[in-house]
Parts: structure tokens; sequence; C-alpha cells
């Protein structure tokens, strides 16, 4: 099946504009059918050995989120005392999450004993299931944008507290959490760009040929 010229255009266009949303979450709720196709398109990411290692707890109570609200809080503090002082104040002047304010949120997990102990793929490399698990979150990531729903990955919280609050076996990894929700508006660039926390990296200097060199000084 070729991929038509304005079919490409529309998915460099959903790439570029990609964000990790925190703020501006709408209580408009996701549509089921809307939902099953985010979460197929999820379910249709390479993965290693086709294991496909997945699953996704949705999250809707507000009393399970203000559990795992109190988890992100409690991190939050934590991981500003690993900056330095001159960075610790604008750290804490960010919102990070969106916990409370999706109407939806959706914990992905990662089975590395789905369909026996060797799975073509892992055998030199056994952490592919987890990186099979991560292109899963991305393919949810690009499918909601090209559904204008906001999605953000909340890293900020121990797995402990996402364990016990929705009841996940030990043998799980647990891989993100994410809050997913229509948005007032997309921002034109990252918030962590625009805030001056970080530049872009010029992709000039990250890619070698043949093979690696350093680039930087």
């Amino acid at each position: 099946m070729k991929i038509s010229d304005a079919e490409r255009d529309a998915l460099y266009k959903v790439i570029h504009s990609r964000r990790d949303v925190r703020n501006d979450f709408t209580q408009q709720p996701i549509p089921e059918d809307v939902l099953q196709r985010i979460l197929l398109a999820a379910h249709h990411a390479p993965s290693v050995g086709f294991m496909q290692p997945w699953d996704f707890i949705l999250v809707t109570e507000e009393e399970t989120k203000a559990e795992i609200k109190k988890g992100y809080e409690a991190a939050r503090l934590e991981s500003a005392e690993q900056f330095s002082k001159d960075k610790q104040g604008q750290y804490k002047s960010f919102k990070l999450e969106g916990i409370m304010e999706a109407p939806l949120g959706i914990c992905v997990t990662c089975d590395k004993e789905r369909n026996g102990p060797i799975v073509i793929g892992r055998t030199i490399k056994p952490e592919m299931d987890v990186y099979s698990t991560v292109c899963a979150i991305q393919n949810m990531w690009l499918a909601a944008r090209a559904e204008n729903i906001g999605l953000g990955w909340v890293s900020i919280i121990h797995d402990d507290v996402l364990r016990l609050t929705l009841n996940i076996p030990e043998e799980l990894e647990i891989i993100g959490y994410l809050c997913l929700g229509y948005v007032t508006k997309f921002k034109d660039k990252p918030e962590l760009e625009d805030f001056g926390w970080l530049p872009r990296e010029n992709l000039d200097q990250l890619i070698h040929k043949e093979k690696w060199s350093k680039k930087r000084d």
C-alpha cells in the first residue's frame, strides 16, 4: 500500500506538533470509539518476537487519581532536591502533570514473561520487551494527537505507588502513567524548550557517519 504525499505530510505534521501535555485539559469525555482507535494504534506497535507485552489500565475514578496525585507530589519534592540550588525554584514552578485535570489516566505495563521465556529478538537484548512497550506508548501519543487529544507522561512517581493503587502484580514492569484528554490548545513548542530549561539540540551534531565521533566541546 503506497502512502500518498498528503498522508505523508499529515504524519509529519502530527509528529512535529506532538506535545507532552500537562495543562489546558477540558472535562470533555473521550468517546469510546476514539479511545478504541488510540488503543488499537498502541496495540499495533512493533514488538520484539511479536510478543505484545503491553497492558493498559484505564483510570477514571477521582479517588484513584487522588492517590496517584499524592504519590506524584511526594516524588516531585524528592526530585527537586536533586537539582542545583539555582534550578530548584524554576523546577518547582513547573506544572509537570495533569493527573486530576485529565478525564482519563492510562497506566501501561510490560509483561516480560508473555509468550514464554525465549522470545525472538530478546535472546541477546532482553530489555527489548520494554522498548516495544515504549513504542506502543509512542503510537498512542501520535494517535491521540491526530485525534486532537492531549497526552502527558507522568514519570515523577514511584512504581510502588502505582502498583499499590492499581493492584499491579509484582511480575509486571510499570512503564508509564499517562494523562489523556481534550485540551483548549496545543502549544507551539514543548514547554521546557519555551521556558528556556534546555534548548533543542542541533540535529547536525547528533548525526555520525560510519563511526561515532565527538562533535561537542
